[in-house]
């Protein structure tokens, strides 16, 4: 597809693509010049798309494509100098879900042979997908559907609840983007990790040991368990959070419930997701005081049980779980053979 070509705007929508970096090229930036006043605007920006991304947010900016353009790079280098693992996965997943905004609506409008070109470049160069219209919806072939979907556990994604004929899976265009978010967030997540950050400007390290106050400030994971306090089950999954990685839902439902039901808070509850990429504030306790029946009818979801708990993929069984039919009772009874009471929010 070497004779497809891109014009800036594009290029600003999706600034991970090859000819982003020969356009960069061409501009003929070294970092030597952002010390220059005239550059702050875009160490701005960059820092915007940063701290947007770690909020939860989408950065919709979509100005001077120069700007975009550039301040994609700048937020790259500023992430990789802070270092720090969890802020790299969040940036990368808010720069993957800005992507993802972009490319719905280009596939919902797209009429021009040179968009369709650049849509086929994103889903077929870098993920080895062939996305075809038909009528208006979209299809891929089972395989790359069944390859990237069985990561979902909706109910929705199941291939028995999608419209499949001859060898395709028909998607609308959100669900279409939808299918790449996790792969598309690796791909921007690796291009974080092989930055080369030597001697940066003053005016970009400032940014960087600003981010890194912010961090430490608010996004720091709160530790409030012990090893052997929780059965394995929910273990696991704070091990996955504490990791800066993105737990399924099913266990984060298992999470939040277990915890309202061993007595904590909606604010303890909230806290243990502040470093999952994903993390949103408003979101996270929104759904957490619908959990504890705060919001909607009222009703207070219990903890799956732990049948329910195995067939979510969610078990790790060890001995001192013989004998419990629900993961709550484990807590209970390693509280009561420690002689500790309950805990109470």
């Amino acid at each position: 597809m070497s004779n497809i070509q891109f014009g800036k705007q594009d290029i600003a929508k999706y600034p991970f693509l090859t000819e982003a970096g020969q356009y960069l090229k061409e501009l003929d930036y070294s970092l030597d010049e952002f010390e220059d006043p005239s550059k702050k605007r875009i160490i701005e920006r960059a820092y915007q798309r940063v701290i947007t991304a770690l909020d939860g947010n989408i950065f919709k900016e979509l100005e001077d494509h120069d700007t975009e353009i550039v301040s994609f790079l700048i937020a790259l280098i500023i992430v990789r100098a802070l270092g720090i693992r969890s802020v790299s996965r969040k940036y990368a997943l808010g720069e993957a879900r800005r992507t993802e905004m972009f490319l719905e609506k280009d596939l919902k409008e797209e009429r021009e042979e040179s968009m369709r070109a650049v849509l086929r470049r994103i889903f077929s160069d870098l993920f080895s997908i062939d996305v075809m219209q038909e009528n208006g919806r979209f299809k891929v072939k089972v395989a790359d559907y069944l390859k990237r979907a069985s990561y979902f556990h909706d109910e929705h994604w199941k291939l028995v609840n999608r419209i499949v004929s001859k060898g395709y899976v028909y998607l609308d265009p959100d669900e279409t983007v939808r299918l790449i978010r996790d792969e598309l967030t690796l791909y921007i997540y690796d291009k974080v990790n092989k930055m080369e950050v030597r001697q940066l400007p003053q005016t970009i390290k400032v940014k960087v040991d600003e981010l890194r106050s912010k961090v430490v400030k608010h996004s720091e994971f709160r530790r409030y368990f012990v090893a052997t306090k929780y059965p394995p089950c929910i273990q696991h999954i704070l091990q996955v959070l504490s990791k800066g990685e993105n737990p399924p839902h099913s266990a984060r439902f298992l999470l939040a419930t277990y915890m309202l039901s061993v007595g904590k808070s909606v604010d303890e509850v909230c806290a243990f997701f502040e470093s999952a990429p994903d993390y949103n504030e408003r979101v996270t306790r929104y759904q957490v005081e619908h959990l504890a029946g705060m919001r909607g009818s009222g009703t207070k979801y219990t903890c799956p049980s732990c049948e329910k708990v195995v067939s979510d993929n969610n078990c790790y069984k060890t001995e001192e779980c013989d004998g419990i039919i629900n993961p709550v009772q484990f807590g209970r009874r390693r509280m009561k053979s420690e002689g500790t009471k309950p805990e109470s929010g």
